[in-house]
């Protein structure tokens, strides 16, 4: 008996011998800065401007508490309203249906099915956008302000403003617009590429019409691939932040953040199989949306570079098959095109990318995520392995047109014409259901083809154009695309007649 209540006296008193060091240990730390009430910092810098958002290269471990994270970042985000005529909710797509399916779309544009026609814009969806700059631009999605012909954005306080769109791109879905309102409350941009699977995360948004509404998670994955492109061209999304931090219709545009409040990403769409929440959510990089929209605002349209190249993740069957064993995992080189910057800098079919500039790239979305960063003329080290010895080779990055020059903003007015809708009558009198007349013609593209005032377009690329507005929209489809050949093969016939073809090179609009 009195062995045991001397062993327990032992125990109690090393274990409050231990607590007291643990204390002392603990306040040692917090006196040097270590451990600090939120979180724990591996290495930081004063939020510096690059170019017009503010960014920070701090680097965040772990997080006790939301609060301050939370307070500090509901009054940089917004709610935006989309308003436009039945007629574009008609064609307007939820990335929520098209990602999961009919049924699947929630408030961030939910499809019209509708079919009757209003006079007065009428809201077609709603989402949320991150103010970056004290002066009024924010970023959010393409598909939240998609169509609008309205956008109303309604800050944290309640007031209300109308917003223009500045410019947007299609194949990150990243809008850039602007409300006139000063000494705003904008984010800091944190460093994407230092986030690091398991860390906290924050998102913020307004999910089904609530304001302000917070929700956190852990990063699941990085460079998560779900483009549907195999590889063969860089169009679409391919390297998303994934989260579990809870996302529904209405977050998308809204904010993804660490535990010091740091923009790391845009909330865009998340997996499910009910169209709403369930562990899998998506966000766009912060230093991909940083990258597009400066190249929105200094540009009007985004500067991407071209590497050249087809290709394909090395699998163990491939390695397999072309006798590859310096490595495991990398891209594999399938065509080289011709002119393009991989020839220039000596890749060949059967190399084997590892890295690029500097980065690892594993698989198409690590892949993705570095040609993101990059605009036509960067130069940048590639390391890849042929006949399995690693080399290295730089290359000098073009645009989707095989130079090396910035690429501008362009509309249809560079075509140089007018166009006439064609009444019923006279429809009847050309025996044709839809058409469209060019007018005024003057200096442009137009001209420069062959066409004369008075050519009936009946189509363009094989589409039917009754308006205008269909002959812009076939215009920007090809002007976004991410082909080299951008043309116009249009379709018509003069009032004699007489039927002909042209052929529109859009190239040019892009020296």
């Amino acid at each position: 008996m009195k062995k045991n209540l001397k062993l327990a006296a032992m125990l109690v008193a090393a274990s409050i011998l231990g607590s007291a060091a643990t204390m002392m240990a603990t306040s040692e730390l917090q006196k040097k800065g270590v451990i600090n009430d939120t979180y724990v910092l591996t290495k930081e810098s004063n939020a510096s401007n690059d170019g017009f958002v503010k960014t920070t290269t701090r680097t965040v471990d772990m997080s006790r508490d939301f609060t301050d994270v939370a307070e500090n970042t509901i009054n940089c985000v917004v709610s935006i309203k989309n308003y436009g005529t039945q007629s574009y909710q008609n064609e307007f797509i939820d990335p929520f249906e098209f990602f999961f399916g009919p049924g699947f779309g929630g408030g961030n544009g939910q499809r019209q099915r509708k079919q009757q026609q209003k006079s007065e814009p009428q809201l077609m969806g709603s989402g949320s956008g991150v103010i970056i700059s004290s002066d009024g631009y924010i970023v959010t999605n393409n598909h939240v302000i998609a169509n609008a012909e309205k956008l109303e954005v309604t800050l944290n306080d309640n007031r209300q403003f109308n917003a223009t769109v500045i410019g947007t791109d299609e194949k990150t879905d990243i809008a850039l617009i602007k409300i006139n309102a000063k000494d705003l409350h904008a984010i800091t941009f944190g460093n994407s590429d230092a986030v690091k699977v398991g860390q906290w995360c924050v998102a913020v948004g307004n999910p089904f019409g609530f304001n302000s509404t917070v929700t956190a998670g852990i990063i699941s994955a990085k460079a998560r691939g779900l483009s549907e492109s195999n590889g063969n061209n860089n169009n679409g999304i391919k390297a998303f932040i994934q989260h579990d931090a809870a996302v529904n219709p209405g977050n998308s545009g809204g904010a993804l953040v660490n535990t010091a409040g740091e923009l790391i990403g845009i909330n865009t769409m998340i997996y499910s199989q009910t169209g709403n929440y369930s562990g899998c959510s998506f966000a766009v990089p912060s230093n991909t949306v940083k990258k597009v929209i400066t190249d929105i605002k200094q540009y009007g349209t985004v500067q991407r570079a071209v590497l050249g190249i087809q290709y394909s993740e090395l699998t163990a069957e491939k390695a397999k098959e072309e006798k590859i064993t310096a490595t495991t995992e990398g891209i594999y080189v399938a065509k080289v095109t011709d002119r393009s910057a991989a020839m220039e800098a000596g890749l060949r079919e059967g190399d084997v990318i590892v890295k690029l500039n500097g980065a690892r790239v594993k698989d198409s979305g690590e892949m993705q995520e570095e040609m993101n960063k990059l605009r036509p003329g960067d130069k940048a080290e590639v390391e890849y392995y042929r006949d399995n010895k690693l080399r290295h080779t730089t290359v000098t990055f073009k645009n989707d047109q095989g130079n090396t020059k910035m690429t501008k903003q362009s509309d249809v007015m560079s075509l140089g014409c007018a166009f006439t809708e064609l009444s019923k009558e006279d429809k009847e009198d050309l025996a044709i259901s839809k058409g469209l007349k060019v007018v005024g013609i003057k200096a442009g593209k137009f001209k420069n083809a062959g066409i004369r005032d008075g050519f009936i377009i009946t189509d363009i690329n094989n589409i039917p154009v009754d308006s205008r507005e269909d002959v812009e929209n076939i215009y920007n489809q090809i002007m976004r695309s991410g082909d080299s050949d951008k043309v116009m093969f249009i379709t018509g016939f003069y009032p004699t007649g007489k039927k002909v073809y042209y052929a529109v090179d859009l190239s040019d609009d892009e020296d």
